[in-house]
């Protein structure tokens, strides 16, 4: 296993980052539906591309290392590590994760996370993250994510993807039911956390990051995200599964 990298939670109580990661958990799963769904697509797919289990896996925007925990534990021979760029999210990884996952911190927003990485990934996972970014950041994403992977390598884009097939559909699901309530989730999440003195710092950083960097809600169609996909460089891409408006996107090196 990869060990993790920068300074863990030692501060926080075990009991306490259970229970943030476990309500981090039921944030996204409000957030995104069907979420253990799309994550055993995700891993049943990617052992069935080479025939085996991934080697090396990235998982960005990772934040406090769920899937990329329940990744390590089903592939335990593989090297996982995950990236994120929110200080808070990515102590509750490296306190979870010691000696599991290795945690970087790095922005998907310049070419410059492509060279901590490491390169020669068999599977890179972007999960609920790419809205943040522009189109054009998007687009300078596939063609870096495509150069970390090995030949053949998976790269999988879970995200909101409306299919532009179904325009009065996808109108008709947007919002969603449960959107309203998930962003409250979300809020509510963030101002419980806030009263940790022991995350004060972290949360002071955290502002300083995204104090003048507003998300993108970026929601291109998923035959976008292919064609600039296979514009990239990559041989193969396509839709791998969708529930809604939210899908994702699978891609081959």
């Amino acid at each position: 296993m990869a060990t993790t990298t920068g300074a863990p939670a030692a501060e926080l109580d075990p009991t306490q980052i259970v229970r943030w990661r476990k309500t981090w958990s039921q944030v996204m799963e409000g957030f995104v539906p069907h979420l253990a769904s799309l994550e055993e697509t995700l891993c049943r797919v990617a052992e069935a591309v080479r025939g085996r289990p991934p080697g090396r896996v990235l998982d960005l925007g990772g934040g406090p290392g769920l899937l990329a925990e329940r990744m390590a534990r089903r592939w335990a021979d593989a090297e996982v590590t995950l990236m994120d760029i929110d200080p808070v999210l990515l102590a509750l990884a490296r306190g979870a994760l010691a000696g599991e996952v290795r945690a970087l911190d790095g922005d998907l927003s310049t070419p410059r996370w492509v060279d901590r990485t490491g390169g020669g990934y068999d599977l890179i996972t972007v999960v609920m993250t790419l809205h943040y970014l522009p189109p054009a950041q998007v687009r300078a994403f596939y063609d870096h994510a495509r150069r970390c992977l090995t030949p053949g390598g998976l790269l999988i884009v879970a995200d909101l993807m409306p299919d532009e097939g179904l325009p009065s559909l996808m109108s008709a699901l947007n919002p969603a039911p449960n959107e309203a309530a998930a962003e409250f989730a979300w809020a509510q999440w963030w101002s419980d956390i806030a009263d940790l003195e022991v995350l004060r710092p972290l949360l002071a950083q955290r502002a300083a990051i995204f104090g003048c960097r507003l998300p993108a809600e970026f929601t291109a169609p998923a035959s976008w995200h292919a064609t600039v996909a296979r514009e990239a460089g990559f041989d193969q891409a396509g839709t791998l599964w969708r529930c809604g408006r939210h899908a994702a996107l699978a891609a081959v090196a």
